[in-house]
């Protein structure tokens, strides 16, 4: 326990040093929100009304889905993860810290978010914090879990940034995060509820804002939650300790089982 104590505050300093993890987890999630906030409350104002909740997922998405598979990748490809097999450290541990490193960081970038959007911008606050906060762990558990996956099925960095866009640039369109939902054709809408983002900007409106669910919160903070679970289950039964590992248990299609939730509540909550 004191190993994974001095391993969870080593790369959670890491990612404050790190120049790479800084911009990603801090500077550009932060930077975004703060033009975002300027600009489209002029364009749109109702964009006040759910700021508060989109910001936040767009910080989650950018620190999870393109900040944490890179580091993973490049630990295995420079034989890191073989020292830590050597020195008996579980695969379980070497996935856990980095996500829980990265939700801590996102808490308090969630922080400010929800802080600085009311003072600065006079954005809408959630009506119930209890709903935030059980959607803000939900989500960022289940993007982790994906970020965990992506890395861990990726040959190279060059294949991250495509799995990772994959996901993120169709959350950022259809997730509810630039645009409500709502606006978006009834198929479309369903067919987004194979994105996580979709999922938590809908449980955010409906439990932590007060606003119209377009469909089952509850349903889909489960949904949030199997995915994560099952995403991390397959990124630690997929590891590999390095690139020259001749004893990999799947083949790195398996890694597409972690949509399974994702897809069948297209048809049972949409």
């Amino acid at each position: 326990m004191t190993a994974f104590v001095n391993h969870f505050l080593f790369e959670f300093r890491t990612g404050i040093r790190d120049k790479q993890l800084l911009l990603m987890n801090y500077l550009f999630p932060l930077g975004v929100y703060l033009l975002l906030g300027f600009i489209f409350p002029q364009i749109n104002p109702p964009f006040l009304e759910t700021m508060i909740p989109a910001m936040v997922m767009f910080a989650l998405i950018a620190a999870t889905l393109l900040g944490m598979p890179d580091p993973l990748v490049s630990a295995r490809e420079s034989g890191i993860f073989r020292s830590y097999k050597i020195n008996g450290i579980p695969a379980a541990s070497i996935l856990a810290i980095p996500a829980l490193t990265t939700m801590l960081h996102l808490a308090v970038v969630a922080t400010i978010i929800t802080v600085s959007a009311a003072l600065l911008f006079d954005a809408r606050l959630p009506v119930n914090w209890g709903g935030f906060v059980l959607v803000f762990l939900a989500s960022s558990f289940a993007l982790a879990g994906l970020s965990l996956l992506i890395g861990v099925i990726s040959s190279s960095t060059r294949m991250t940034v495509l799995w990772s866009q994959l996901i993120f640039l169709p959350s950022m369109l259809l997730g509810g995060v630039m645009m409500p939902t709502s606006i978006l054709p009834q198929s479309v809408g369903r067919i987004s509820l194979i994105l996580p983002p979709a999922h938590a900007m809908n449980a955010f409106n409906a439990l932590a804002m007060g606003g119209e669910a377009l469909s089952n919160p509850w349903g889909g903070i489960v949904v949030l939650l199997f995915g994560g679970i099952l995403a991390v289950g397959l990124a630690v039964y997929l590891f590999n300790w390095d690139r020259h590992n001749a004893t990999q248990r799947g083949h790195p299609l398996l890694a597409l089982l972690a949509l399974t939730p994702y897809v069948a509540s297209i048809f049972l909550l949409g």
